[in-house]
């Protein structure tokens, strides 16, 4: 009856340790993907803020030469007004020749009436006959010739008035087609820098709502990271439980077959064997019969010589307990055996002895 609670309860805790183990294990594996998943949004994270910082740098750019621009707009729209008062004053001069034209084509319509009226070299023949003398016939031969200059002088004055006129109407001209033309030039490089930016501030949205995107993304992320990081800690928690549960069970089965030696040595064969330990931490997790003894350090279990004890036996063992014969060893031959410890210190503290052993049923 002993030795089946006993088989149950290692069968038991063998189970449950194993299946918390992989539970974890699982846990574990995820844990790993979800970090993976936070390394890349965060690579993706910088790569979007360098893009952001790109565009920002590219704005600022085109926020300066709009600057520049709208300065060179202004002054330009400057010499306009001050080209518009220059046209203007020329305007007022135009009409001043204009009137002063006009004063002369008054004078020179009453010369010709006058000329009309009176024979041209008659008036001239008159003047001279009139004289009284020498003197005054000199006076009046200078006054006919000053008249007659002056005369060419009106037509010569008139001509340049004229051609000073057309002068002027084509400078204005000029200036007012190189100013249209710098105003409409700047004004459209107005226009493409500020199509730019705002091609640059609509990009600039667009990776702002991506960049929280992701960060809404690394959010979630986080929250499942912590989340199994809780589940692992949780069944960290429960594979220690459940060792120390069925480290006491054994413990509690060992000391009841202790309490009944005679009774067990009568049902199976007794020797006398050499005792050394061994412990998890310096030796293969794997035992020859599938146990893991880096799972369950605190199992009860012996490396023993098949030729001497068959693997598998339940193996009474004095001062250790009931134990399973699940391992082998180079150095274990005849009449030896290795108990398990969970630690090297352990290990260490058991050191050699010769201890009674029986083979249990």
């Amino acid at each position: 009856m002993i030795k089946r609670i006993i088989l149950t309860m290692f069968t038991g805790a063998l189970c449950v340790s194993g299946s918390a183990l992989t539970y974890a294990q699982t846990n574990t594996q995820a844990l790993q993907n979800v970090q993976q998943q936070l390394n890349q949004q965060a690579q993706e994270k910088q790569s979007v803020s360098n893009d952001i910082q790109g565009i920002q740098k590219d704005i600022a750019s085109l926020n300066t030469y709009i600057s520049q621009n709208q300065a060179a707009l202004n002054s330009t729209q400057q010499k306009v007004a001050a080209t518009n008062q220059l046209i203007e004053e020329k305007k007022q001069e135009i009409v001043t020749l204009e009137d002063k034209i006009s004063a002369r084509k008054d004078v020179m319509k009453k010369r010709i009436v006058a000329l009309q009226h009176d024979d041209h070299l008659s008036m001239v023949i008159k003047v001279f006959l009139d004289s009284k003398n020498l003197d005054d016939f000199i006076q009046r031969a200078s006054a006919v010739t000053a008249l007659f200059n002056a005369d060419q002088d009106i037509l010569a004055a008139q001509k340049n008035d004229l051609s000073k006129i057309e002068d002027d109407k084509k400078e204005i001209d000029r200036q007012e087609q190189v100013l249209e033309e710098e105003q409409k030039s700047l004004a459209k490089q107005q226009d493409d820098l500020a199509q730019n930016l705002q091609k640059r501030q609509d990009n600039l949205t667009l990776l702002q709502d991506k960049m929280n995107q992701i960060d809404q993304q690394m959010q979630v992320t986080q929250d499942e990271k912590a989340n199994i990081e809780s589940q692992i800690q949780a069944a960290q928690e429960k594979l220690r439980q459940e060792q120390a549960a069925a480290s006491a069970a054994s413990q509690a089965a060992a000391s009841s077959t202790q309490s009944g030696t005679a009774q067990s040595a009568g049902n199976g064969e007794e020797m006398y064997v050499t005792a050394t330990a061994y412990n998890p931490e310096d030796n293969a997790y794997m035992t020859t019969l599938g146990y893991n003894i880096k799972a369950n350090p605190n199992m009860k279990l012996i490396a023993v010589d098949p030729s001497v004890i068959p693997l598998g036996k339940k193996v009474w063992v004095e001062g250790y307990g009931v134990a399973i014969a699940g391992d082998t060893g180079g150095a274990i031959k005849g009449h030896r055996i290795d108990v398990l410890m969970p630690t090297r210190a352990d290990a260490l503290a058991y050191g050699r002895k010769a201890v009674k052993i029986v083979i249990l049923d």
